[in-house]
């Protein structure tokens, strides 16, 4: 057992609060019930998805810092369930940990402009984890079977890493970008059966949706078909942005592509809970597009 409580910041980001509360929901109860305690950074603002940068780098990296130093006061690491919010706040930090050693005056800038609006300063004292990390490595794999209590036995789950997850510069994961383990391993530790594809790694599609939606929706139907293919039962993501093309979006990517998919998609927080025994109302699976009935009835729930 663990000798001590884990404890993070809690950064739900904004869809988690929005279109996938479920998500911010199936993430409290699991870590309530595994002990671990977390502190929601209610004045942290959304880090822009990546859209920043397009306009100014400076505005990401301020806006991001901020963010950071609000974990940095209590003293706490940054904990994200979206692997999108992962990758650009944890981006922010490797660079600005690295311009604190290369170019402290870029930091400073950053600093004088989060100061003028009463913000604390950057101090690139703390890490930014996401909740796959936490669980998988901080938690730790044998810990989450010693408390699973519902084998998720035939259950085939097919992992969908999205984007932003495994392309930090320095991979908390320590796992291989082209051949990663980390979901799988998890599916293992409860029970699950891993399903490959070669779309697990891939962009979702998400990031066209808004300007080349049929390039998107095509390419959100090609993963969930291979996964079909390849015997899944369901998709299982860390990422509600993923969720939101595969999953609320998989009516329009069907009419694209012309068939039928209907393949549930979970978010990873939900997949463990099951395990350890959180009822799938507490979990929010009523709330996707696609039915989540598939997965509950081979569960026997």
């Amino acid at each position: 057992m663990l000798s001590h409580t884990l404890k993070y910041a809690y950064y739900p980001g904004c869809v988690a609060q929005g279109a996938c509360r479920e998500l911010h929901q199936s993430t409290v109860a699991l870590t309530k019930a595994l002990g671990i305690e977390l502190i929601e950074l209610k004045k942290a603002a959304c880090c822009g998805s990546g859209t920043f940068k397009e306009d100014s780098q400076l505005l990401e990296d301020t806006v991001n810092a901020r963010n950071i130093s609000l974990a940095e006061e209590l003293s706490l690491p940054l904990l994200t369930h979206c692997s999108t919010c992962q990758g650009v706040i944890g981006h922010v930090d490797e660079r600005l940990k690295e311009c604190q050693k290369t170019n402290p005056d870029y930091v400073g800038q950053v600093n004088t402009l989060l100061e003028k609006e009463g913000c604390l300063p950057y101090r690139g004292t703390t890490e930014v984890k996401h909740l796959l990390y936490a669980l998988a490595k901080d938690y730790g794999l044998e810990e989450i079977q010693r408390r699973v209590s519902r084998k998720l036995t035939g259950l085939k789950c097919a992992a969908f890493y999205g984007c932003y997850l495994l392309r930090a510069k320095k991979s908390m994961l320590d796992d291989d970008p082209f051949q990663p383990e980390t979901m799988e391993n998890v599916f293992l530790a409860v029970g699950a059966t891993p399903i490959y594809y070669r779309g697990r790694t891939q962009c979702c599609g998400w990031p066209l949706a808004s300007y080349a939606t049929t390039q998107s929706f095509k390419m959100a139907g090609m993963h969930i078909q291979e996964a079909l293919e390849t015997g899944a039962d369901c998709m299982v993501t860390p990422c509600p942005l993923c969720h939101l093309n595969l999953d609320s979006r998989q009516p329009e990517v069907e009419k694209v592509i012309g068939h039928k998919l209907g393949l549930p998609v979970l978010h990873l927080p939900q997949l463990i809970a099951l395990a350890i025994g959180i009822s799938p109302k507490e979990l929010g699976l009523g709330r996707h597009i696609v039915s989540t009935k598939p997965v509950l009835e081979k569960l026997g729930l």
